[in-house]
C-alpha cells in the first residue's frame, strides 16, 4: 500500500462498466464492494471482486461512492448534500450526455462553436426537412437509444439520400426506441476527443488528448460499436482543451460533479466543432487511463471526490489499448452468446498479465471465463515513447491471448501520423 491509507471503495454500476477500475483498486489494496444492476451481467467480476446485491444496503459501510454510468446522477447529488464522499455524475451531467440538444445548448452558451444541429421526435418530419435542406448529416439518436451505437449514421452523400434511407428504415424498425434523435451538419477534420477529470470544483491536469476507433473493422468499416480501441497522450497545454472543456468548468462546479469528462470534437483549419460529451468515466478509455495513470488510483479518486487539488503523475509518450471481443459484439443477442461464447476460457499463453484489462470476464477455477452476454471479453493497452512503440506492445500482448472466436482490430494508433501531421499544420499540437 506504500503508506496509503486503506479505504473502502462501493462501485455501483448498471452493467459492469467499471469492473477493471474496481478489480485495480481492489488490487492496490483498498476493500471493494461491487453492485451490478443488470441481471444479464450479474456474474461479471465473479472472483475478482467482492459483490452485493444492493448498494443501498452498503451506502454508510463505504467511504467513497463511485457511479460508473449516466442515470444515476440523482443519487449522487441527494448523497453529496448528505456529506458522502461520491465520484460519479449529477442531474446536470446526466442531462448534458443524455439531451443531446441540451449540450449542444450548453456549450453555445459558454462560447464554444457548435455546428447546426436539428433535433426531431418524427421521422417524417426529419425527412421532409432532410429533402428540403440537402446536406451531408450525421443521424444520432437522443436518450435510451444512443447507447445503441450501431445506430448513429454518418451520412456520406451531399443529397442526403443515403441518410433519408436510413430514416425510413428506422421508421419502420426503430421508431418504439429512438423517440427523439437529431440531424447534426457534418464536418470533415480529425476526430479527437480531450477529457480531464473534475474534482467539483475544477480540473485536474493534465488533459487526456484522445483519438477514438468506433467501426467494427479496420479502415472505420462496419457498424459503429461502443469502442473497438484508442490511442491518446496526456498534455497540459492543449489548444482544443481550452477552447471547449475549460470553459465548461463554471458549469460543471455549479453543479458539483466529481468524475471524468470527456467531449469528443471535429477539428479542421477553420475552428474546434465539439459533437457530444461524455460525463462519466470512458469505456474502454479508463483502462487506457490506468495504462498511463502513475498515481495510485485509489488515493486519487477518494482526493478528488473530497475536492482536493491533486498532481497527477502520468506516463510520458503514447498509450494505446484494443478490445479483444467475441460474438455477438457489437449486438446484443443472448441466444449467440449462450451458443458461441458462454462461459468459454480465456488462455494466456504465458503467464503475462501485464495491461491485462477486464471486460465482462470472471475468474472461476483459477480460468479467465467469459461473463455477462456481450462479448466484450478484454481490453489491453501498451505503452511507448511514440505511438508505434505503444502500438507494438499492446499487439504483443492480444497475440499472447487465445479465446474462441476471438476478434479485434488491428489498426488502432495507425490514423495517427496522418492525424498529428494535420493537427500540426493547424496549430493544433
Amino acid at each position: 500500500m506504500n503508506n496509503i491509507k486503506k479505504l473502502k471503495f462501493l462501485f455501483v454500476t448498471h452493467e459492469a462498466l467499471c469492473v477493471d477500475l474496481a478489480w485495480h483498486v481492489k488490487k492496490e489494496g483498498h476493500d471493494v464492494k461491487f453492485c451490478i444492476q443488470s441481471k444479464e451481467d450479474k456474474d461479471v467480476g465473479d472472483g475478482f471482486v467482492e459483490k452485493v446485491d444492493n448498494w443501498t444496503d452498503h451506502q454508510n459501510w463505504a467511504e467513497v461512492i463511485v457511479f460508473d454510468d449516466t442515470g444515476f446522477g440523482e443519487a449522487a447529488d441527494k448523497l453529496r448534500k448528505e456529506g458522502k464522499l461520491v465520484v460519479g455524475g449529477s442531474v446536470y451531467t446526466d442531462k448534458l450526455e443524455d439531451d443531446r440538444d441540451f449540450g449542444q445548448e450548453e456549450l453555445k452558451k459558454a462560447g464554444i462553436n457548435i455546428l447546426p444541429h436539428y433535433d426531431f421526435t418524427n421521422f417524417d418530419d426529419a425527412i421532409k426537412f432532410i429533402k428540403d435542406n440537402p446536406s451531408r448529416y450525421v443521424l444520432k439518436p437522443s436518450g435510451a437509444a444512443q447507447n445503441e451505437k450501431e445506430l448513429l449514421f454518418v451520412g456520406r452523400e451531399e443529397d442526403s439520400k443515403d441518410v433519408i434511407q436510413i430514416l425510413e428504415l428506422y421508421k419502420k424498425n426503430w421508431a418504439k426506441k429512438i423517440k427523439t434523435f437529431q440531424l447534426q451538419k457534418h464536418a470533415t477534420g480529425v476526430e479527437v476527443a480531450v477529457g480531464a477529470f473534475f474534482n467539483g470544483k475544477e480540473f485536474i491536469m493534465p488533459v487526456c488528448v484522445n483519438f477514438e476507433h468506433k467501426k467494427l473493422f479496420p479502415g472505420e468499416l462496419g457498424p459503429s460499436t461502443g469502442e473497438m480501441g484508442t490511442s491518446c497522450y496526456w498534455s497540459t497545454m492543449s489548444q482544443i482543451f481550452k477552447s471547449t472543456l475549460e470553459r465548461m468548468q463554471p458549469a460543471l462546479a455549479n453543479s458539483g460533479y466529481v468524475g471524468y469528462v470527456d467531449i469528443n470534437c471535429i477539428v479542421n483549419s477553420r475552428g474546434i466543432y465539439p459533437l457530444e460529451f461524455t460525463t462519466r468515466f470512458g469505456y474502454p478509455t479508463i483502462s487506457l487511463q490506468l495504462e498511463g495513470i502513475q498515481s495510485p488510483v485509489g488515493e486519487f479518486l477518494y482526493s478528488i471526490a473530497k475536492g482536493e487539488k491533486y498532481e497527477l503523475k502520468v506516463k510520458k509518450g503514447f498509450q494505446i489499448c484494443v478490445v479483444v471481443a467475441v460474438p455477438p459484439f457489437p449486438f446484443l443477442d443472448p441466444a449467440a452468446f449462450k451458443k458461441y461464447s458462454e462461459d468459454a476460457t480465456i488462455i494466456f499463453q504465458k503467464p503475462n498479465y501485464e495491461g491485462i484489462h477486464l471486460g465482462d470476464v470472471k475468474f472461476v477455477e483459477d480460468d479467465y471465463r467469459l461473463a455477462g452476454v456481450s462479448g466484450y471479453a478484454l481490453i489491453i493497452t501498451g505503452s511507448g515513447s511514440t505511438m508505434d512503440e505503444a502500438s507494438k506492445q499492446a499487439y504483443k500482448r492480444v497475440r499472447n491471448i487465445i479465446i474462441p472466436n476471438i476478434f479485434y482490430r488491428t489498426d488502432i494508433g495507425e490514423r495517427w501520423s496522418e492525424d498529428s501531421d494535420r493537427l500540426q499544420t493547424w496549430g493544433y499540437l
